[in-house]
């Protein structure tokens, strides 16, 4: 499952270092060129939305074999296209095609004991994020050598490969949840009513999201501006820097077996925030970006981790929605994160974008901190 949710989850990122290539191949104005990624990530937020809660009344193994197989048709299309306009089509579809990562957790989630879930949701977790910080190396090293179409002919060999992988694999796990689907999008409004603490771990989700977005998005601005001028090469390679961060994701998930309360919370946020001061300090060498990129992997995985543990003990038979709800508002605050850290560049440079960070962080910290307080006094 880790594995499957690293190759998966990578397809949304591929063409982020491809898109110079592409626009040599291609043509196209900067905006039209702008559409790829950015449909990409639109696809993949509706299908978190309107696809993922299926995980609840489908079985779950026939519904995440079919959604490979999608993925593999969808990247085979945007390997033949032809124009720009069909690939940012292929580009939306790639996106609303590769959501097995969000089918995957719950369902593992399902399948392990109590004691174990958050060391379970970690291990896959961590096999995300890998796929995450490496796709763009992948991408960049095989798009130099074979040029960009063969990236995207690649991901397709793998989806289609990963789908009879799956299900050999993958037990059969009856609907746990059986509604229609009308029935099952109204259920989400009601889910998070009637659950405070899917609100509050939502809430650090984007908001540590948010701040991991506005490193990353700004990350490249920054390197050419120094005086090194480092291109994407070695943007891409600070990836390989937050496998370290990734790496310790079971460690975590461990520890919040062995702990029912937030503190994993407030120590993962806390070493965010600590991130952006390394890499507002020392961000002018490469060690130093290397130092604060190890802390913000550390600090955003942990978090979210600890948050998805919370969220899939609190309804069994709700999982894939719960997931959704997070996942959905992890995501907004990711976007979010991502423009205000592209604006603070634009007008404060690098101190911006790290007040950006922190700023999220902290507040992320005070509302942790409001909740508790609140608890303790009974209310």
């Amino acid at each position: 499952m880790a594995a499957a949710s690293g190759v998966t989850v990578a397809n949304l990122y591929y063409n982020q270092p491809l898109l110079g290539d592409i626009a040599r191949d291609l043509g196209g104005s900067g905006g039209l060129l702008g559409l790829v990624p950015t449909m990409t990530q639109v696809g993949y937020a509706a299908g978190m939305l309107l696809l993922v809660p299926l995980g609840d009344s489908h079985e779950r193994r026939r519904l995440i074999v079919v959604m490979a197989a999608l993925a593999s048709v969808a990247l085979l299309g945007a390997a033949l296209a032809p124009g720009l306009s069909w690939l940012v089509g292929a580009s939306f579809a790639v996106g609303i095609t590769s959501v097995v990562p969000q089918l995957l957790l719950p369902f593992a989630a399902q399948l392990a004991p109590d004691a174990q879930r958050g060391r379970v949701v970690g291990m896959v977790m961590s096999g995300l994020l890998i796929g995450i910080l490496l796709s763009r190396t992948v991408a960049g090293f095989v798009g130099t050598q074979l040029g960009w179409r063969a990236v995207f002919w690649l991901a397709a060999g793998l989806m289609l490969a990963l789908g009879p992988v799956l299900r050999l694999a993958l037990p059969s796990q009856p609907p746990v949840a059986p509604m229609s689907y009308p029935e099952l999008l109204r259920s989400l409004g009601r889910l998070a009513r009637d659950e405070p603490a899917l609100r509050l771990h939502s809430a650090l989700g984007a908001l540590t999201f948010g701040a991991f977005s506005a490193f990353w998005a700004t990350l490249a601005l920054y390197l050419q501006s120094l005086p090194g001028r480092h291109g994407p090469q070695t943007a891409g390679l600070f990836g390989l820097v937050g496998v370290a961060g990734a790496a310790a994701a079971p460690l975590v998930g461990r520890y919040a077996d062995l702990r029912g309360d937030r503190r994993i919370n407030a120590l993962a946020i806390a070493v965010l925030l600590a991130s952006f001061g390394v890499l507002w300090l020392l961000g002018g060498s490469l060690w130093g970006i290397a130092l604060g990129v190890v802390l913000l992997d550390l600090g955003a995985q942990a978090n979210q981790i600890s948050n998805q543990a919370r969220v899939y003990s609190l309804r069994p038979e709700a999982r894939s929605r719960m997931n959704t709800i997070y996942m959905t508002t992890y995501f907004v605050g990711g976007a979010a994160g991502a423009w205000l850290g592209t604006a603070a560049w634009t007008r404060w440079a690098w101190t911006g974008v790290c007040a950006v960070g922190g700023g999220m962080s902290a507040a992320a910290l005070a509302l942790l901190w409001i909740w508790e307080a609140r608890g303790a006094r009974g209310g």
